[in-house]
């Protein structure tokens, strides 16, 4: 398995311990915070490279400058409202969802009339002629720290009803992102400086006519009402296993026995990160272990990691080793209480513990482990 870590403390003392990440799907409301990335963002950069008679034709591509978090199958959904009564010629490498009423048009009929489009992505195998650079994903987009080439995705669209020069062009408004569900929150377009490009000899540098940004900031509460993922740890000098907290992910039966589930404001939730972001993260292999195929007890993926950190700064008092923190898929994950966890007993002398940290998870991209 691929580890990457932006800061990895050496360990001359460690525990072995299991994780099991239960997962639960549901949705919900907060604002818009990540405090494992807090200046990771997606960018939405539309770029017109020409005028039409009636319009112009834009290159606009999204850039995913989050750290940590991918947008995984079915893939981005991106609307917006036009300004005007714009309406949208042809698409490269992207489509909307409905075409809307053109029943005015006589002879060419646009790809898409309506006020507010939805477009989505090309699927993998898309014949060449509708195609460009960073399309036809079926809108998956890794994290910037995964893979920075494959890190954005674009299409072209032809705007007609609309100005044909900077100062007639009103910008479109009301963004909204889906990736693939709920959970970003977009701003207001901004006009700003036209992108420059440089030729692939680097002797000739062209830029756009006009370029307005559009950023969306992802909150998890947002995404769902209750999280999405807890852990469980057990280590080796103790039959113990921590379990999650009680109806971590929400409970069906909340109703009929209140106060048994975890509520919004529950400690276990707090997702500020004091001192310094050490973390380590990890994916799977692709076509091997980066996806659980199936839900239910048999939808599960193992795989075992080796850490090690500095003695200068790690305690094993009452046998803490474990992470303090675990995110999955970018999602703060629900952590037992610190006076659930096994302590280390009296008798056992520190240096001769084993400097092995073997977790097995379940997970479905990308897990990240906070090492404080």
């Amino acid at each position: 398995m691929e580890m990457r870590q932006t800061s990895i403390h050496k360990i001359s003392s460690c525990t072995i311990f299991v994780a099991a990440l239960l997962f639960c799907l549901s949705f919900t409301t907060i604002e818009a915070y990540d405090s494992l990335d807090p200046t990771g963002n997606i960018t939405i950069k539309w770029d017109v490279m020409q005028w039409t008679p009636d319009g112009y034709v834009a290159v606009v591509t999204m850039f995913n400058f989050q750290q940590y978090r991918h947008i995984q199958a079915p893939g981005w959904t991106l609307g917006w409202t036009w300004a005007k009564k714009e309406v949208i010629w042809s698409m490269v490498g992207a489509q909307t969802t409905e075409q809307g009423d053109c029943s005015k048009f006589k002879g060419n009929i646009p790809h898409c009339c309506k006020k507010d489009p939805t477009v989505v992505d090309l699927l993998p195998g898309t014949p060449y002629n509708m195609q460009i650079a960073n399309c036809c994903r079926g809108g998956v987009i890794n994290s910037w720290i995964q893979d920075p080439s494959t890190a954005a995705s674009a299409f072209q669209v032809s705007v007609g009803a609309a100005g044909t020069t900077n100062k007639t062009v009103k910008v479109p408004k009301n963004f909204t992102l889906k990736a693939p569900g709920p959970g970003y929150t977009c701003g207001a377009a901004k006009i700003v400086k036209p992108t420059k490009f440089v030729t692939q000899d680097g002797r000739r540098t062209t830029q756009a006519l006009m370029t307005w940004n559009v950023t969306c900031t992802y909150s998890q509460f947002l995404a769902q009402k209750t999280p999405t993922c807890c852990v469980s740890l057990s280590s080796f000098y103790n039959d113990t296993i921590v379990n999650c907290p009680t109806c971590t992910c929400g409970c069906q039966n909340n109703i009929t026995n209140p106060g048994s589930c975890v509520e919004g404001d529950s400690p276990y939730l707090a997702s500020a990160i004091n001192g310094p972001d050490d973390t380590a993260m990890l994916w799977g292999v692709k076509y091997y272990n980066d996806l659980l195929m199936e839900a239910g007890p048999f939808g599960n993926v193992q795989s075992e990691f080796l850490f090690q950190k500095d003695p200068s700064t790690f305690t094993f008092q009452k046998g803490w080793a474990f992470p303090r923190r675990v995110y999955f898929n970018g999602d703060n994950c629900v952590m037992p209480p610190p006076d659930a966890y096994p302590w280390l007993p009296n008798t056992s002398p520190l240096s001769r513990v084993p400097s092995l940290v073997f977790p097995i998870v379940t997970f479905f991209t990308s897990l990240i482990f906070l090492l404080a």
